[in-house]
């Protein structure tokens, strides 16, 4: 796998969800003030935050912690945040709202590290907080300043494509990501060195644990709060919906039967040749694009590859829980075990189509309110498919961070082709997407005129590219990865002269 670059996204709090920066440290400038400053007023906590984020040490003196207070100051940098983040993206753009449940862990640590350092005595009040409530809201106060700043050197730089390996090259590009990440770190744990007392120990393990966080926060997002769109077709704009889907026991019932009858239509291929099984995978219900691609997937796999009477759909969606299962990870463990079933496993192939949206370790994004559906992994899609016997395997994983799928999948009888590496996002997965980028390319396009996954995979990262360049897309190119093992190699080229043939007749 390539090295892994960062986020483009420099800075989260780590107070706040994502996990990530922490704040900075104090200094008594505040005493001489004319006027003392009023008891609790938010004013006086974001002045003292900006001159601790500039490692100037807070005058903690009047500073009143109330409950308010306190969700003031960590809820308004994380609104700033959310809202910073959409302007990293020009044009249309996704607000994918799980992630506001997401990275509060990091939270809960600044809050019990406050805990263990802050003062038991109020020896000095003007240079000591009063609480460990009052250092954590420090530490809020802290991120306004360093968001804020930040957002005002990165914001243009990423619209404007220099912050970028291209322009600044690989270390340079390194070194002014690990600047700001720096600049945070070092503020927290100043103010948290300086706003304590007492022995090293209990510092040496805070600051393990902020430094931690920070890092794993950075290292691990796993996921954005926005996501670029494609620009949306008259298709897309004709499906909006504002009824909320309702699960009744109709359908609760009419789902094992739907199961059932579909399983069972997948018959054995014709012997004597290399058969292809099509299963297509579509799990998260809120986007109408990956409903249409696993369409469109299957469309492909039937009319190019005779899968026909092989292939299965499983698919989270409002419009087709009378026509398809439900894509949940033991309807996907089922259909494997029938294809192991029907299939010849020393001659025929699986091909697997998973789209939606993806996180950095590896899971895929599951929804079908107000149904609970579970993330499916690699290591779970591997083990079903060797718990099925199944050798010759050709998976497709359409989804940001895709290429986290590679490894984990990776032997000699598997083809896995991603639509962005480890690193990167994909593009064309909103709600204004007809399909999403790697969808389009790879089969409406690419896989009409060969029957070479390889082939079009190489085709088809080029124009993604391109696309991706005319569309502004921000975080660099989402960077298509493939892995091809030697049995399955020649497995797939027995197949393509089938198809050359048949098509020749």
């Amino acid at each position: 796998m390539r090295e892994r670059e960062p986020s483009v996204h420099p800075v989260d709090s780590t107070v706040g969800p994502q996990g990530g920066l922490p704040m900075t440290d104090s200094s008594n400038a505040y005493a001489d003030a004319h006027e003392p400053m009023a008891r609790g007023a938010l004013g006086a906590w974001w002045w003292q935050g900006a001159r601790s984020a500039f490692l100037f040490k807070p005058d903690w003196a009047g500073l009143q912690t109330t409950p308010g207070i306190i969700a003031c100051l960590v809820l308004v940098p994380q609104m700033l945040g959310v809202l910073v983040e959409r302007l990293y993206i020009e044009g249309a753009a996704s607000f994918y709202w799980p992630t506001l449940q997401m990275g509060w862990l990091s939270t809960a640590i600044a809050i019990w590290v406050c805990w263990l350092l802050v003062p038991r005595s109020r020896d000095d009040i003007a240079h000591r907080p009063a609480s460990a409530a009052a250092l954590f809201a420090m530490m809020a106060a802290q991120v306004l300043t360093i968001s804020t700043v930040l957002a005002l050197v990165f914001v243009p730089m990423v619209r404007g494509g220099a912050f970028s390996p291209a322009v600044l090259g690989r270390w340079g590009w390194w070194t002014v990501w690990l600047l700001a990440v720096g600049w945070v770190a070092v503020a927290q744990l100043a103010l948290v060195w300086r706003s304590s007392t007492g022995r090293i120990a209990p510092k040496a393990l805070a600051t393990a644990l902020l430094v931690g966080t920070i890092a794993l926060s950075h290292w691990f997002a796993p996921t954005h709060h926005w996501y670029p769109s494609a620009p949306q077709s008259a298709e897309a704009s004709a499906e909006a919906r504002t009824e909320p889907f309702k699960l009744t026991q109709e359908l609760i019932e009419l789902q094992p039967q739907l199961l059932a009858a579909k399983l069972k239509g997948i018959g054995r291929g014709r012997p004597g040749v290399v058969n292809l099984f099509a299963i297509t995978f579509a799990p998260y219900a809120e986007e109408d694009v990956f409903r249409r691609e696993s369409k469109l997937v299957a469309g492909v796999m039937e009319d190019r590859f005779d899968a026909a009477g092989q292939s299965i759909q499983l698919v989270n969606h409002r419009d087709t829980v009378r026509e398809w299962p439900w894509a949940t990870p033991l309807n996907l463990q089922r259909a494997i075990q029938r294809v192991g079933q029907v299939m010849n496993r020393d001659e025929d192939v699986i091909f697997i189509h998973l789209t939606s949206h993806g996180a950095r370790d590896g899971a895929l994004s599951a929804e079908f309110w107000p149904l609970s559906v579970d993330t499916v992994t690699p290591q779970m899609l591997k083990t079903w498919l060797d718990d099925a016997g199944i050798r010759y395997r050709v998976i497709s994983v359409s989804a940001c961070y895709s290429g986290s799928w590679i490894q984990p999948l990776s032997d000699t009888g598997t083809l896995v082709m991603t639509a962005a590496d480890s690193d990167h996002t994909s593009y064309g997965c909103g709600k204004r997407s007809e399909l999403t980028y790697f969808g389009r390319a790879m089969f409406d396009e690419q896989l009409r005129h060969t029957w070479s996954f390889e082939r079009a995979h190489a085709a088809a990262r080029s124009i993604i590219a391109q696309r991706e360049r005319e569309a502004g897309k921000s975080d660099g190119y989402s960077n298509p990865q493939i892995h091809v093992g030697a049995q399955i190699r020649d497995r797939l080229a027995r197949l393509e002269a089938q198809r050359e043939a048949a098509a020749a007749r």
